[in-house]
């Protein structure tokens, strides 16, 4: 399989080491964006890890290569609708996932369980904690973001997630989950989820101790979307 490498920081490098361990090819390593559609064109799919204000742009330019793309970059969301729309207009693909760890996508369905059980508890309270490198860009991150929809889904005593950069400040009413982030080095990624009463805490947590996984779930990604149009996610690669 021929492979466009769009975003070559450390995890476009981490992607590029295990898809040629798994056999394919690289044929675009591009750092953000400016790169030759005529070269795209010869990849059988892309995978994209850049910017929040790149990745946008860089997905309408592989739906107009006629190229699906896989897109590991958080924080453009609130253009998803129009950009989903331009993919299938043109009759080409996305697989767009907040992480691609196969240990996170198991991690939210444990505390989708974990909040279903414990919301009629009144004592216990949730709160999400995480932690990653000081080079990340966004904050809170894409995955304790869709770990806090995760909980709100499934715990109807919360409404609505409130990010508490390094822990300070509180949620303002009862109805509010606190997301906080802090940034330290060398951290691939930490999330933990808490529900915390008077007498006790249970916790759920997930530790990333390379990026490794996450490389290795986009490339699987990739292999699963190369012949694909319309619209994808981790649920549908895993059955989740």
């Amino acid at each position: 399989m021929k492979i466009a490498l769009i975003g070559y920081g450390k995890m476009g490098k981490a992607i590029d080491t295990i898809a040629q361990e798994r056999g394919h090819e690289i044929v675009l390593r591009a750092d953000r964006d400016g790169y030759d559609i005529e070269v795209l064109k010869q990849a059988d799919v892309a995978i994209e890890f850049t910017t929040p204000n790149a990745a946008v742009n860089n997905i309408k330019t592989c739906a107009d290569a006629g190229v699906p793309v896989v897109v590991g970059t958080t924080a453009w969301y609130d253009q998803f609708e129009s950009t989903t729309s331009y993919v299938r207009a043109r009759n080409t693909g996305l697989f767009t996932a907040t992480n691609f760890s196969i240990g996170v996508n198991l991690f939210w369905r444990i505390n989708a369980l974990a909040a279903q059980l414990i919301e009629g508890y009144t004592e216990y309270e949730p709160s999400i904690d995480e932690i990653h490198h000081t080079q990340k860009l966004d904050a809170p991150s894409g995955t304790a973001i869709t770990t806090a929809e995760t909980v709100l889904e499934n715990f109807n005593r919360k409404n609505a997630w409130v990010h508490l950069e390094n822990g300070i400040g509180n949620v303002s009413n009862a109805l509010e989950l606190g997301v906080n982030s802090y940034r330290e080095e060398n951290v691939p990624g930490t999330h933990t989820v808490k529900f915390e009463s008077e007498i006790d805490t249970i916790e759920i947590k997930h530790t990333a101790h390379s990026r490794k996984g996450f490389a290795t779930g986009a490339v699987v990604a990739a292999e699963w979307m190369a012949d694909k149009a319309g619209i994808y996610t981790m649920k549908d690669l895993l059955n989740l």
